[in-house]
């Protein structure tokens, strides 16, 4: 189908093509499999040149709109997931509130000594149960979370429970809710392990959530550092502001 662009307008033929393809994209158009016609295909449809398709593609691609894949053709990016910082919930849950069909998968469990710069908040206690899950959405990994909890949920069966979220096991184990936790975000490189686990290149640059979470009795249940893909995933704060 030949879609007749504006030849005569300010705006440069690349961008007109780039913001048609954007529309088409944002509709579903391109779905299942979220593939865009090839540059040939799109030079005959837009009546231009392989060059000027190559430029919309590339302005995409510089939005973060579409990925390419060597060897496979140019495709719709996936969502970004968004995780509200206004409210108390669990990363897994964060994902299912946005149509997502989230998954995880345990990759080790273990009891161990509670680490040096944890003791604090573990009050005492000599042993911990470390726990490491890969979070993915539609098959990809999008995060790894490494959890530090009491003890006692050593008892979990982590084989059926894990695709269930830590708040809720935590409540199920202790009989009390997680009513407040305090959240930390910086950013690093992947190490060679981080790599590995998420399918990316050794030094990619991550954003890492660290989160620390009590009960409604103010005692301390949880403290876990979420590694995530920052392509696929934003932290938003929505409020009213005043200016100081």
């Amino acid at each position: 189908m030949h879609v007749s662009i504006q030849r005569e307008s300010s705006t440069s033929l690349y961008e007109q093509i780039a913001r048609q393809l954007l529309e088409e994209i944002q509709r579903g158009e391109f779905e299942p499999s979220g593939k865009l016609p090839s540059e040939a295909q799109l030079g005959e449809r837009f009546g231009v040149s392989r060059v000027t398709v190559r430029l919309a593609v590339g302005k995409l691609s510089a939005d973060g709109v579409v990925e390419r894949k060597q060897g496979k053709g140019t495709y719709a990016a996936p969502r970004q997931v968004r995780h509200g910082l206004d409210a108390l919930r669990s990363f897994h849950e964060a994902l299912l509130l946005q149509g997502l069909q989230p998954s995880m998968r345990v990759i080790e469990h273990r009891l161990q000594a509670v680490p040096e710069a944890l003791a604090g908040l573990f009050a005492g206690a000599r042993q911990c149960l470390c726990v490491e899950r890969l979070h993915y959405v539609e098959q990809e990994p999008i995060a790894l979370g490494r959890s530090y909890l009491p003890a006692q949920m050593a008892e979990v069966d982590w084989g059926q429970a894990q695709d269930e979220p830590i708040y809720s096991l935590l409540a199920r184990v202790t009989g009390v809710p997680v009513r407040r936790a305090d959240l930390a975000i910086r950013a690093q490189q992947a190490d060679a392990a981080l790599a590995r686990a998420l399918g990316i290149k050794r030094g990619a640059a991550l954003l890492v959530m660290e989160r620390t979470s009590w009960t409604g009795d103010e005692h301390f249940c949880d403290r876990t550092t979420f590694y995530i893909r920052p392509e696929r995933y934003a932290f938003v704060l929505s409020g009213m502001f005043t200016t100081p």
